[in-house]
């Protein structure tokens, strides 16, 4: 599909859509608590289609965000979420949506759907975008270009503790009880200070930009009950940390690390385990690992957790831009940068980070 049949199919679409009375409009203050309602039932929606990522992306980034909906007869029947990434590094582009693992629009009306996409692709070629992204987790255009890199795993868990320990494979589980064994404490932090440390200072051993301190407060305070901080001690000390986000009956570990202690204590095998028992306990039957590309570590960690990776559908209309977009660090041009970042004190990567990250998305 190119932009010009596209935008023609749009228009088409949209002369039918009058007859039906489906309408899109931008999101504002007075549809937030409708807009998430439908997510919240919505069963292509995810954590990351809530109202609250619009908030987030302006006080966090300041992207431009443009989160438009369709309604028939006054409901509310697809979302999609939308931020513009205007970045000297990296180009123009449109996504739903940068920093979340899952995206694209949300709903079971196709003709719904199929407005909602003729309108993001008029956007982005009135913003002068190189191309349109979206994140989804099951495929919806097959003849979009798509990314084959990232991959995600889910799995159910039992309300049984026990049932959940067995379930991990061996050597994990042997993990798990060495991080148990050193006696390692698990508690829920009230604010991100704790959590910024360890995982800045993980980030910064992977040669990664971390994100600003601002970041993870804002997270904290737009979703407030659904994103928690569960904090991994040893005799007082802060080990490793990691922010979750709570949705339906899902729990989403989405960003987290460690010091230099947390490998030999096992710290992280005990977080992890820590948050899936905590989890079930609190009544949450869906873990949710999160998305790794292959061929890195942490797709290696989740798999050995006995987590069968799933494809994610990472589909692009190409709009000025020639190819698929490639800013991942594997990409071999960006190992000079990587091992370069790697030798900054971490203050130095702390200030200088967030400045880098957000062109990122």
């Amino acid at each position: 599909m190119n932009a010009t049949t596209s935008v023609s199919e749009h228009q088409a679409t949209s002369a039918a859509a009058a007859a039906g009375e489906l309408t899109v409009h931008p999101l504002q203050a007075a549809d937030v608590q409708r807009w998430d309602e439908f997510v919240l039932q919505c069963p292509q929606a995810t954590f990351f289609h809530r109202a609250g990522w619009k908030e987030v992306m302006e006080r966090s980034f300041g992207h431009r965000t443009y989160f438009m909906y369709a309604q028939r007869a006054g409901r509310i029947v697809a979302v999609l979420p939308l931020a513009h990434v205007r970045s000297r590094l990296f180009g123009s582009w449109l996504g739903s949506l940068p920093f979340c693992v899952y995206g694209g629009v949300a709903g079971e009306d196709a003709q719904a759907r199929a407005l909602l996409d003729g309108a993001a692709i008029e956007l982005a070629r009135k913003l002068d975008a190189e191309h349109l992204e979206y994140r989804n987790i099951t495929p919806r255009h097959t003849d979009w270009p798509t990314k084959a890199l990232y991959v995600t795993f889910r799995k159910e868990i039992s309300a049984d503790d026990e049932e959940n320990m067995q379930a991990i494979p061996r050597k994990q589980r042997a993990m798990v009880r060495k991080g148990i064994k050193f006696e390692l404490q698990s508690e829920i932090d009230s604010n991100t200070d704790r959590f910024f440390a360890a995982y800045s200072a993980s980030v910064h051993r992977l040669g990664t930009p971390v994100f600003s301190r601002k970041y993870f407060k804002i997270l904290a305070e737009v979703f407030g009950k659904d994103c928690e901080v569960l904090t991994i001690t040893k005799d007082g000390q802060t080990i490793s940390s990691v922010m979750s986000f709570y949705f339906r009956d899902e729990v989403l570990p989405y960003y987290g690390g460690g010091n230099e202690r947390a490998r030999d204590l096992a710290a992280n095998d005990f977080m992890y385990w820590e948050l899936m028992r905590r989890s079930a306990a609190r009544g949450i039957r869906v873990f949710d690992f999160g998305r790794s590309k292959q061929g890195t570590g942490s797709f290696d960690f989740k798999k050995n957790w006995g987590f069968t990776p799933e494809p994610l559908h990472y589909e692009y209309q190409l709009l000025r831009g020639q190819d698929v977009p490639d800013t991942n660090p594997l990409n071999p041009k960006y190992q000079l940068m990587i091992k370069t970042w790697k030798r900054l004190p971490l203050w130095a990567a702390n200030m200088i980070g967030p400045h880098i990250v957000r062109q990122l998305g």
